[in-house]
């Protein structure tokens, strides 16, 4: 494939790709494909490579029943989706400067030499502490990690419409009473986690409207 191909068949990519409102709920993604997209979402980068997600797989459809009461903006796509993913964002216990996660992944994951370790360290501090203010609110730091987690979502949602299968993110929910869900049915402990998304994967029920976006000149200045 040549670049001029390789371009048409990237952008036919996203043209195809809409926020799918309901799926075929008897069409199921081959699991070799939908391991494919996880693939692309272990490979995203992430702000000093910290990797700050956690997904969960939900395929019990009681569990996806105990998300509808608050997931308001995924009551069709929810329970007809072949696959659900949620998006965790880590918290501080694993996101501060000085937590055991991040010697972890410097020193086994990275695998960098202890003065390096320390060099990248205490750079993360300064980062943390001076450059973005991280560590005056938990909040402030879970918006940070989820930031970097919508990097995974876009490469997975790209990847997915490249072989033909759709997907919708869902921002539409209770964040309180969702994780409270999450906490009680799934076992997830949100002192160190929150969810940043959903994201249903599948095959459209029908075809979309046309895709609408204002033109390139209205949002892109060279200086």
């Amino acid at each position: 494939m040549n670049k001029k191909e390789s371009k048409d068949f990237i952008l036919k990519a996203f043209y195809f790709r809409h926020a799918c409102k309901e799926f075929d709920p008897q069409k199921k993604i081959p699991e070799d494909d939908f391991r494919f997209i996880l693939e692309t979402a272990r490979l995203s980068p992430s702000s000093f490579g910290f990797e700050p997600w956690y997904f969960l797989v939900v395929q019990d459809q009681t569990l996806r029943e105990k998300l509808l009461p608050y997931a308001w903006g995924g009551k069709r796509q929810i329970p007809t989706c072949s696959h659900l993913l949620l998006c965790l964002a880590r918290k501080s216990y694993f996101m501060r400067w000085d937590s055991d996660y991040i010697t972890y992944m410097m020193r086994e994951i990275q695998k960098l030499p202890p003065d390096i370790q320390e060099l990248k360290r205490e750079r993360y501090r300064q980062f943390q502490e001076e450059d973005f203010k991280l560590l005056e609110n938990e909040r402030a730091m879970f918006d940070w990690a989820c930031k970097q987690t919508y990097i995974a979502m876009a490469n997975m949602m790209t990847v997915a419409a490249m072989i033909g299968i759709d997907s919708c993110p869902i921002e539409g929910f209770h964040r309180e009473k969702t994780e409270e869900v999450l906490s009680r049915e799934f076992g997830v402990d949100t002192e160190k986690f929150g969810l940043a998304y959903m994201l249903c994967f599948g095959y459209r029920l029908k075809e979309p409207r046309e895709k609408t976006r204002q033109p390139l000149e209205k949002i892109v200045k060279f200086l």
